[in-house]
């Protein structure tokens, strides 16, 4: 009787594909065991560094926030002076006065109001500098103290190997 290999492990070609595929896991474990893996980072020094982020993000969107409220304040205080400073003016201009002299005195308050329009433009544009300036040097702040955790985190796996 002839054989035909079924009752052989390896005779068949499911048989087969299965001794290829174990030899294949063992040529694999046998290639990284002689590679050196880099040691796993300190989890706790990563999530701690992760959470001192968004610690400096907040802060620095907190500082935003703020200084943006201090805009919007100052300007509701700029509109309100404005609109005093406007009703005097009306109240000024509608005095019977020489034409000459209604024609100098609209040119005064004119030169006034342009004047204060600088200073109240500078004035806010200050408070913004200030606000971002103090919300960026936050970040670049964290940004400086992650960048030194890195090195030490790398230099803490470099020596572990």
């Amino acid at each position: 009787m002839a054989s035909d290999h079924s009752d052989q492990p390896y005779g068949n070609p499911m048989g087969q594909a299965m001794q290829q595929a174990r030899a294949a896991a063992e040529d694999f474990t046998r290639m990284f065991a002689d590679m050196k893996l880099p040691p796993m980072l300190d989890m706790e020094a990563l999530v701690g560094a992760h959470r001192r982020n968004m610690e400096a993000l907040s802060a620095a969107n907190r500082v935003a926030m703020e200084g943006a409220q201090a805009v919007a304040r100052r300007h509701m205080e700029i509109m309100q002076q404005t609109m005093a400073e406007l009703a005097d003016t009306m109240r000024t201009l509608a005095t019977a006065e020489a034409p000459q002299a209604k024609a100098a005195k609209q040119a005064e308050l004119l030169k006034l109001a342009y004047e204060r329009a600088v200073t109240n433009t500078r004035e806010l544009s200050d408070l913004i500098q200030r606000s971002n300036g103090e919300a960026l040097s936050l970040l670049n702040h964290r940004f400086t103290e992650a960048m030194d955790e890195v090195k030490t985190l790398m230099s803490q796996a470099n020596k572990a190997r």
